[in-house]
C-alpha cells in the first residue's frame, strides 16, 4: 500500500511542484501587495493627507466625498461613470475609481483588464491612472502581474481551473506525505522522524529535511490548499461545507423598487453609503460599486472593527438604487457557521488574521514549496538511478 501511496505522492509532486513553486513565490510578494504597490509608485497612490489628519492615521471617508468623486468624473469625458470607488484606508491614501474594459473582458484564457484612475480624497484632483489585469514588469504594473499570476496563471478561467486541481494536489501531497512520514509509536523513532541531521551525509540530510519539514508544513499547506481551491473553484467547496454546516444564501440581490425610479431618479452614490453606514455604524466603508445597469442595486463593502479580515472587511451591504432601502446585509460577525469558516479562509491564505507577525510568517513560508520541491526531486533521482544501472547492467 504504501508503494502506491509513495508513488502517488511522488508523481503528483513532480507534475504540479512547479506551479507550487510559482505560488509560493508570488504569494510570498503579495502578502505585502498594498505596501510594495506604494513603495513602486508613490506618486500614484499617495498624496498629502486631509488638513488635520496625519499621514498613515486611520481614515474614514465621508459619503459627500464619494459624491463629490463620482459627480468629478461623470463631469469629465476622460473619465465618466465609474464601475466602483475604492475608498482610502489611511491618510496619504488615495481614492481608486475602477472602470471595465468592455473590450477585455475576462474568457476562459484571458484575464479582464480594467481601468485605474487615482483621485486625492482632499481636492479630487487625477494622481494618474494604470491598467490592472495585463502582464508587464513596469513599476505600475509589477503587482497586478504578480497577482493575476498567483490568481490566473495569467490564463484566465483555465488558470483558475489549474490552481484549483493544483490545490487539490496539495492537499493529496500534504495527506500522503502524512502517511509516509508516519513512524512506529516508539521515543526513537519519532524523534528521528522530526529531527534533521547533517553529519556530512548529504543525501540523508536531503530526506530528512524533505520528511520532517513536510511534517511541521503540513498544517499551513493544508490551510493553502483548501483556501486556495475555495477561491478559484468554490463550486467545489461550497456543497462540502454547506453538507456539515449552515450556509447563508447567496444569490444576487435584485432591487424591490418600481424600476421606473431607478430610471426617473436614481439614488446617489452618497445616499446608498450614508444607508449601509446607518446600517453599521462603527464600520468603515472601503468600497462602493454603482449599478451596472438601471435596476441593480448598489453594494457597498464594510469593514467593522473587530473583524478578522483587514483591509476592505468582509461586511456587505446591498442598497437598492431606486429608494435607498437596505435589501440585504452579511455580517461576518453573525455569520452562520459555514459563512464564518469561509471568511476566515482569506485572512489565513495572507496570514492577516494574526497581524503583521502572520503576514510575516506567511510571506517567508512562500519558499517552503522550492524546498519541497528540490528535496523531491533530488529523492526522486535518488530512487531511480539504482534502477538505471541495474537496467544498463542487464542490457550488457
Amino acid at each position: 500500500m504504501k508503494k502506491v501511496i509513495r508513488f502517488i505522492h511522488l508523481w503528483a509532486g513532480l507534475i504540479f511542484g512547479t506551479i507550487l513553486v510559482v505560488l509560493g513565490l508570488t504569494g510570498s510578494a503579495l502578502a505585502w501587495i498594498h505596501e510594495l504597490d506604494v513603495l513602486l509608485n508613490p506618486t500614484l497612490l499617495q498624496v498629502a493627507p486631509p488638513p488635520g489628519l496625519a499621514q498613515g492615521t486611520p481614515m474614514r471617508v465621508a459619503p459627500a466625498t464619494v459624491q463629490a468623486a463620482t459627480e468629478r468624473l461623470l463631469a469629465d469625458p476622460l473619465y465618466g461613470r465609474p464601475s466602483q470607488l475604492m475608498l482610502p484606508e489611511r491618510g496619504g491614501d488615495v481614492i481608486v475609481a475602477w472602470y471595465r474594459d468592455p473590450k477585455q473582458q475576462a474568457s476562459n484564457w484571458n484575464v479582464a483588464v480594467s481601468r485605474q484612475v487615482m483621485l486625492d480624497p482632499a481636492t479630487l484632483l487625477v494622481t494618474g491612472e494604470r491598467t490592472w489585469g495585463g502582464v508587464a514588469l513596469s513599476r505600475p504594473q509589477l503587482m497586478s502581474t504578480l497577482f493575476h499570476i498567483h490568481r490566473y496563471l495569467v490564463a484566465g478561467e483555465t488558470g483558475k481551473t489549474v490552481i484549483g486541481v493544483t490545490g487539490l494536489a496539495l492537499l493529496l501531497l500534504c495527506l500522503s506525505g502524512i502517511v509516509l512520514w508516519w513512524p512506529r509509536m516508539t521515543a526513537s523513532a519519532i524523534k528521528g522522524a522530526l529531527s534533521v541531521r547533517h553529519g556530512g551525509n548529504w543525501p540523508r540530510f536531503n530526506f530528512q529535511l524533505h520528511r520532517a519539514g513536510g511534517f511541521f508544513a503540513a498544517p499551513v499547506l493544508l490551510v493553502l490548499a483548501v483556501s486556495g481551491v475555495y477561491f478559484n473553484m468554490p463550486q467545489w467547496v461550497l456543497p462540502v461545507v454547506g453538507a456539515v454546516a449552515t450556509l447563508a444564501p447567496n444569490g444576487k440581490a435584485a432591487n424591490r423598487s418600481a424600476p421606473a425610479l431607478a430610471l426617473t431618479a436614481p439614488v446617489a452614490p452618497s445616499e446608498a453609503m450614508a444607508a449601509a453606514q446607518a446600517r453599521f455604524p462603527q464600520a468603515r466603508v472601503s468600497r462602493v460599486a454603482l449599478p451596472a445597469k438601471p435596476g441593480q442595486p448598489y453594494e457597498i463593502r464594510l469593514r467593522q472593527p473587530d473583524e478578522v479580515r483587514a483591509g476592505d472587511g468582509a461586511t456587505r451591504v446591498s442598497v437598492d438604487s431606486g429608494d435607498a432601502k437596505v435589501l440585504r446585509t452579511a455580517d461576518p460577525l453573525r455569520a452562520p457557521a459555514g459563512d464564518t469558516f469561509l471568511s476566515w479562509m482569506f485572512p489565513l491564505h495572507t496570514g492577516e488574521a494574526f497581524g503583521l507577525a502572520g503576514r510575516t510568517f506567511i510571506s517567508l513560508f512562500g519558499i517552503v514549496p522550492l524546498m519541497f520541491f528540490v528535496t523531491g526531486l533530488v529523492i526522486w533521482i535518488k530512487l531511480h538511478r539504482p534502477r538505471k544501472r541495474k537496467a544498463r547492467a542487464a542490457a550488457a
